[in-house]
């Protein structure tokens, strides 16, 4: 049985609650992901993804002067590092999320995205 602390990125691309979308943008760019955490200090508060860009810029002339947290999906869900990676796959299209944070004793210690899971899992 694959579970995710085995297929999970522990390389992870952080942004903070008043970055704003061209920096996030651009960082996801520069390190090849789709999504960025919004932690506040230790605690993660919302992530930031490609969707959300492509939103932004489509809803406002302006939209990349302005913090993540306009656009950001607030408190995502989560995934445990020893949950079945098929099951989170489940989860993944059953919510319609691309990635998913990993989180062991209320910390951040990776992501997943569904190509990690499809692709080793």
């Amino acid at each position: 049985m694959t579970v995710i602390r085995d297929v999970m990125s522990t390389e992870l691309t952080i942004v903070s609650p008043t970055t704003t979308i061209a920096d996030a943008a651009t960082m996801m760019s520069t390190h090849q992901v789709g999504s960025a955490l919004v932690l506040d200090g230790d605690r993660l508060v919302g992530i930031f993804t490609e969707r959300d860009v492509l939103r932004a810029v489509g809803s406002d002339f302006d939209a990349e002067h302005h913090p993540v947290t306009e656009f950001m999906t607030m408190d995502p869900k989560t995934i445990g590092p020893e949950v079945d990676a098929h099951e989170a796959l489940e989860s993944m299209f059953a919510f319609g999320f691309r990635h998913l944070p990993v989180v062991e004793s209320g910390r951040v210690v990776g992501i997943v995205s569904m190509r990690d899971v499809t692709r080793r899992g």
